[in-house]
């Protein structure tokens, strides 16, 4: 999966409707209607919640996450509760985790270049609401 953001300030797992159908996992989907708040005391109801495994560097753990139906820059957010029970140590400065694995500890490394380029698209989009709001 591609434009993942592990992210120790959400306290819940994030992943995109849009992504679910496309992983055909329609199925799985509980409804459930909750309430998320964000930092900026914006909110966006659920669409319900899925279980679905993860497994970075051979590491298995079923994960609970909040389904919505949103355009964000990112298809899936991990929040504190998947690190916590990955036992992953994440670095924002650095743009890596180091997973605990059978095979010792692993590393799985952001790209840079795509962070930079959601970034930037994240920051025009910011611009342009503050011009079209004044």
């Amino acid at each position: 999966m591609k434009r993942v953001l592990v992210d120790p300030g959400s306290s819940v797992n994030i992943i995109l409707l849009r992504v679910v159908n496309e992983m055909q996992a329609d199925d799985k989907l509980v409804l459930k209607a909750c309430t998320l708040s964000g930092f900026d005391n914006s909110s966006i109801v659920t669409k319900g919640e899925i279980m679905l495994t993860t497994f970075p560097e051979g590491v298995v753990k079923d994960t609970k996450f909040q389904v919505i139906d949103t355009d964000m820059a990112y298809n899936m957010i991990l929040g504190r509760s998947w690190i916590h029970k990955m036992d992953i140590v994440p670095s924002t400065l650095h743009q890596v985790i180091k997973v605990p694995s059978q095979w010792g500890i692993r590393q799985i490394c952001g790209n840079q270049q795509a962070s930079r380029s959601i970034n930037s698209v994240v920051d025009s989009r910011i611009k342009n609401d503050v011009t079209n709001k004044n």
